[in-house]
């Protein structure tokens, strides 16, 4: 019985043993998956942002120099009053208003030249009436000459008679041919075609010789009048080309067509005269932003979208192999396009985020995808051949 009893004790403690070690196994498991968990989740760092990733594209850009100037008129005529004392009797244009060459652009009264004019005519005929009869008694004192019928005191006073009746008809043709020119210089007209730019013209004034009436720009034909320091005068020739920014951002193209001769002993900077195309976006007087194309040279390049302003300084965000990204500070230069160019940080084998970079802080995280801006690439600059 006690052998029975024995067995029967060490069954017991046996199965007790067992199921205490279930028991510790059971509650031991559930630890280690929870710290499993954790180790798997620090090595998978979540993302922090999805962006695309763009590389720098190497393209032949214009080589500019920016300079600054002012719009004036290619050429200002003067139109002025050529009679004196002359009452102006009418005004037809003002400013802005766009004539043509010989217009008639004012008028003054001309009853009193017209009535000197007719004065001059009527002496021209008195003058020709004794012209007729000194011709014809030289005329008779030439037949008669030989024949002793006058003597030559009186041929001599014929023939001069004649001589001085012609030359006061000549006089009195002179002075009807001025008249005339006076009573044609009552009507004021444009000297070539252009927009007045200025009247002072006013209905009713007397004005005076040689006073200034109307101010005309010449062809309605503007310039810019660039302003060059004398260093970098060398480099500029006439017939290069030039793009200047209109007020609503339009580029306007214009040509250089002359290099002031004459550096300003102040500024230490020369006029740079440039013909404008297309003159209807500017005004004179406009002060207008510029660039002289200086030849062409290679450009790294890059997406708008990925150069970064923070603080006065340009970044970019590159992707490193792990997908973290790198606030890097670049220098930018030209623009064109939507394209910025980059001087140093980066190269052509450089991921760089493109969308979303403005989000972005160094040492972040980031699920890149591909690209699916057709128009970005329809906008890629042209590469260097």
């Amino acid at each position: 019985m006690k052998k029975l009893s024995l067995k029967k004790t060490s069954i017991v403690g046996a199965i007790a043993v067992l199921c205490l070690g279930i028991a510790f196994f059971a509650a031991a498991g559930p630890k280690e998956e929870e710290k499993a968990a954790p180790a798997e989740q620090a090595e998978k760092p979540r993302a922090m942002l999805t962006v695309t990733a763009v590389r720098p594209q190497t393209a032949d850009w214009p080589l500019s120099m920016a300079a600054n100037g002012a719009i004036a008129a290619w050429q200002d005529a003067i139109v002025g009053s050529e009679l004196g004392g002359q009452r102006l009797a009418e005004v037809n244009v003002n400013v802005g208003d766009v004539v043509k060459k010989g217009q008639v652009l004012a008028r003054f009264a001309s009853a009193s030249v017209a009535a000197d004019l007719a004065q001059q005519e009527a002496a021209l005929e008195e003058a020709r009436s004794a012209l007729a009869e000194a011709v014809s008694n030289a005329d008779r004192a030439r037949t008669l000459g030989n024949s002793g019928a006058l003597s030559k005191q009186q041929q001599v006073q014929y023939l001069t008679a004649e001589r001085s009746a012609k030359a006061r008809v000549a006089s009195a043709e002179a002075r009807v041919k001025t008249e005339t020119i006076r009573l044609g210089q009552t009507e004021v007209r444009a000297p070539d075609d252009g927009v007045i730019s200025s009247r002072t013209a006013t209905l009713g004034a007397v004005a005076q010789q040689g006073q200034e009436l109307f101010k005309l720009i010449r062809r309605n034909r503007l310039e810019w009048r660039a302003e060059v320091p004398a260093n970098d005068l060398l480099n500029i020739r006439p017939g290069q080309a030039v793009e200047l920014n209109a007020a609503d951002g339009t580029p306007v193209k214009g040509t250089v067509r002359m290099v002031s001769p004459v550096v300003d002993p102040q500024t230490r900077s020369a006029t740079v005269f440039v013909d404008l195309e297309g003159s209807g976006k500017f005004r004179p007087g406009m002060f207008v932003t510029g660039n002289l194309e200086m030849g062409r040279k290679a450009a790294l390049t890059v997406p708008h979208g990925a150069l970064l302003m923070r603080d006065g300084f340009a970044y970019v965000f590159r992707i490193g192999s792990d997908d973290k990204v790198v606030q890097t500070r670049v220098t930018a230069g030209r623009r064109m396009n939507q394209r910025i160019e980059v001087l140093d940080g980066v190269n052509e084998r450089t991921r760089l985020v493109d969308q979303g970079a403005g989000f972005l802080s160094d040492g972040d995280i980031v699920k890149v995808t591909a690209r699916t801006d057709k128009k970005v690439a329809a906008a890629a600059p042209r590469p260097v051949k």
